[in-house]
């Protein structure tokens, strides 16, 4: 490839009023006068057309000169040319994507192509991949953080901002008469969700190089924003906490886990629940949800050993013919280990979906050889499964408030929430349900395993953590019975005799009486 450098300036012929042709005007022999510049051959664009980018302007010959030598480094990577014409967002989405989406899970691909739609094409697919530096990025992540979140007085967003928030999708619930239309997602973007987009924007890169795009990653070094404060750890239900909850309706944490006399009232409230075993399941053993709802019964050794192997996830997504994914690590595919009436539970659900099989008849039954599946055999999204846990704690403080404060009798409220009387007498005879999220069953399944005594490598095994201190740094002292029955083990151990205290009154003497024994003394 070839290059020169040459030097010209911007001024125009009095005569005709057009600029001078580059290196004609007569006041370039001043040494002050004009800019060097340098110009390149370089890779020719789609059109097949040749192409001379320059570069400059420098104060003098040898700084042009030195920048065209960087530039024709650059441009050429062991012997192959650089395609400085190549947008950061095409290579994004028309190249790197795709050349990835093999050796990617169905949901980590979606993962990936998500965050290049909705923040580093509209951020960055405007510049030259050869072209991309730290300062963009970093703009981006800033830029990212204030999704969501309001502007100082007066201050109006930047072109990035704007950029990112034109491809932000509106929420597809009906609007009331005058309401303006609102985002679907209305959170500010965490720092969590900022260092996945530079992990994926990082791995781009890097691969951007490894393919001879790029000579160097230019974000080598960018550091993403850091998240404050520590990991948040599960938050048990107290009745302290729950009686505050009532009253203001504030939930203490983030993550909260049930007792397990609330885990038990959950579960006797939804005994009828056509997937009663799903949730008795995930209660009880731990399963996320992407896990329980790829669950195969091939996966399952019901009448042997009593156990069921976790090895595939379902993605969540509407389409059924979308493959099932592995697990996320190595330690997530993993055979768990089933008690006597979780057995039981499951070989009943297993006669009902055969039922439901039966009643569908073979033109609508969908053989997707799922253990949890909709009426007609097709598979489960995950995201339903939160949406009706969700639905069944609501009914659960409905029932509850329709009985206590507006007074229905028993059977009013069975008809009209079409569950069983039983089902409402457990609701009024039992204790406030408060509020946690599907995955939390997972975290209460943990506690109660602490909370019987299970060895803390085995609940991390059953649990699919890749690291056993991870689970007891995120478990320990979670339920109080716990904590108490440490505290109770510490005190056991210092031998002591029995004390038989002496009344606190017999001891003391009144001020009065000080002062009449010191002046006793005196005189």
């Amino acid at each position: 490839m070839r290059g020169t450098t040459y030097k010209r300036c911007g001024c125009r012929n009095p005569e005709t009023g057009e600029k001078y042709p580059t290196g004609k005007c007569p006041k370039l022999v001043n040494r002050n006068h004009g800019a060097w510049w340098a110009r390149y051959d370089a890779p020719a664009g789609s059109s097949g057309l040749r192409r001379q980018p320059t570069v400059g302007p420098f104060k003098t010959k040898r700084a042009a000169q030195q920048a065209l030598t960087e530039e024709l480094g650059k441009t050429e990577v062991h012997g192959r040319q650089l395609d400085r014409s190549l947008k950061t967002g095409v290579y994004l989405q028309n190249v790197w994507l795709p050349a990835k989406k093999e050796s990617l899970s169905a949901s980590t691909y979606a993962d990936y192509a998500e965050i290049v739609q909705l923040y580093l094409a509209p951020g960055l697919g405007h510049l030259k991949l050869v072209d991309l530096r730290d300062k963009h990025v970093i703009d981006l992540y800033e830029a990212i953080l204030q999704i969501n979140r309001p502007l100082l007085e007066g201050e109006r967003p930047s072109e990035l901002l704007r950029r990112l928030l034109e491809v932000r999708a509106y929420s597809t619930r009906p609007l009331k008469v005058g309401e303006a239309p609102r985002r679907k997602q209305t959170k500010p973007i965490s720092p969590t969700r900022v260092k996945k987009i530079h992990a994926v924007l990082l791995s781009a890169l890097n691969w951007a190089v490894k393919s001879k795009r790029l000579r160097e990653n230019p974000i080598e070094h960018v550091e993403p924003p850091r998240i404050k404060g520590r990991r948040v750890k599960p938050l048990v239900w107290t009745s302290e906490r729950v009686e505050r909850w009532q009253e203001t309706g504030k939930v203490p944490a983030p993550v909260m886990v049930w007792t397990a006399a609330q885990t038990g009232a959950f579960l006797d409230f939804i005994a009828e629940e056509r997937l009663y075993a799903l949730f008795h399941l995930v209660a009880f053993r731990g399963l996320r949800r992407a896990e329980v709802a790829g669950l195969a019964w091939a996966d399952t050794d019901l009448q042997g050993a009593g156990t069921l192997t976790v090895r595939e996830t379902s993605p969540d997504s509407e389409s059924q013919d979308d493959d099932y994914d592995d697990t996320t690590s190595e330690a997530g595919e993993r055979t768990v280990a089933l008690d006597e009436a979780t057995v039981s539970v499951l070989l009943d659900w297993r006669a009902d979906q055969e039922r439901e099989r039966s009643v569908a008849g073979p033109e609508v039954w969908v053989d997707s050889g799922r253990v949890f599946t909709r009426e007609d055999g097709a598979r489960l999204r995950p995201q339903w499964i939160s949406t009706r846990f969700e639905d069944l704690i609501r009914k659960y403080w409905l029932v509850r408030h329709r009985h206590s404060v507006e007074g229905w009798s028993v059977d009013r409220i069975a008809r009209r929430h079409r569950i069983s009387v039983r089902a409402v007498q457990i609701v009024i005879g039992g204790e406030p349900l408060p509020p946690i999220r599907f995955h939390d069953l997972r975290h209460g399944a943990a506690t109660l395993a602490l909370l019987g005594n299970v060895n803390m490598k085995v609940i991390s095994e059953t649990l699919g953590h890749a690291r056993h201190s991870f689970t007891a740094d995120t478990y320990t002292s979670v339920l109080p019975e716990v904590s108490r029955a440490a505290a109770e083990a510490v005190a056991a151990v210092v031998p002591r005799q029995p004390q038989t205290r002496t009344p606190a009154a017999t001891n003391v003497i009144s001020f009065a009486d000080r002062r009449s024994r010191r002046g006793k003394h005196a005189g």
